[in-house]
């Protein structure tokens, strides 16, 4: 296990979230406290600010045609825009996917899955100020490659939706039910997902129980999940140490395969890179972590 650094202290990371490896190596992920996406163009280079304004982004995705997918969210400050945008890397146009469903705008977009057929799927949970809301509910969306939106899980299926992502064949959404209450749903779910895009025979893969569960997820092209999740100091009565901080690595079928322990709270997600698909890299707390693994990971873009 490697830890990347390379920031000054006067521009310290504070909360990392996000990873994205693109093509050419380079690994961009976000700092939501500051309010930038960070870069890192290659293995031992210093980190750069690419985006010194992201929108208070979170979770990020390249595209089928590597484009950069940003869920710009509503956390740890001001400036949210609350949207999904989507950035050219050649000419860095920026165009906004949605910013409002029915006439509302979004709770805190959190994380986004990409399809080969251009769909795209995003969470709409909130974390933050819960004041903020004008949204009655929490759900998880479609964007259709015309640009419809439409809302295709919401409670009482679940609860609050936070990491999202696709099996390698396309044909299961993943999605992560991380609800910080009493009693609430720490919990993997997975839905039959059709080609035009609708969901149905929801299971559960998955129960963290009493501790804090899942975050971010991805997959390698075995279909293995690797979901972030656990924490080494409880929050609240909320959650407990019964999960403690990791990579949780498991089969879609629900089978913890093993744990990569991480020393840090609060892990947030993950994502694979590298010339081969086999480095993950992972976002925790302050730091930019990675891996070597087996397995190749998945990746649309790849």
């Amino acid at each position: 296990m490697e830890i990347l650094t390379g920031l000054s202290a006067a521009t310290a990371i504070a909360f990392t979230e996000g990873p994205a490896a693109a093509v050419d190596g380079a690994v961009y992920f976000t700092d939501i406290v500051n309010n930038r996406i960070i870069r890192l163009p290659r293995p031992g280079a210093p980190f750069e600010v690419w985006r010194a304004d992201s929108g208070r982004s979170n979770g990020l995705l390249f595209d089928r045609e590597g484009r950069l997918l940003a869920c710009e969210g509503n956390e740890f400050g001001p400036g949210g825009r609350r949207r999904i945008t989507r950035t050219d890397m050649h000419t860095g146009q920026v165009e906004v996917l949605t910013d409002r469903f029915d006439g509302v705008q979004y709770n805190a977009p959190n994380d986004i899955a990409a399809r080969r057929n251009g769909q795209l799927f995003f969470t709409d949970p909130c974390y933050g100020d819960r004041s903020t809301m004008q949204m009655t509910h929490e759900s998880v969306y479609r964007i259709d490659p015309d640009g419809q939106v439409t809302r295709l899980i919401t409670q009482p299926d679940i609860q609050r939706p936070n990491g999202i992502a696709l099996s390698p064949d396309e044909r299961t959404l993943y999605v992560v039910d991380s609800c910080p209450v009493i009693r609430g749903n720490r919990k993997i779910w997975a839905f039959d997902l059709a080609e035009n895009g609708t969901v149905s025979g929801q299971r559960q893969v998955y129960d963290f129980g009493a501790g804090r569960g899942g975050d971010g997820m991805t997959v390698d092209q075995n279909g293995t999940l690797y979901i972030a999740a656990g924490i080494h100091t409880p929050r609240g009565p909320h959650e407990s140490t019964a999960v403690p901080a990791g990579i949780y690595i498991m089969t879609p079928g629900g089978e913890l395969r093993a744990r990569i322990p991480i020393a840090e709270d609060v892990l947030t997600n993950c994502t694979f890179g590298g010339d081969d698909l086999r480095t993950l890299y992972i976002t925790a707390g302050k730091t930019l972590w990675q891996i070597r693994v087996d397995t190749p990971g998945w990746a649309v873009h790849r």
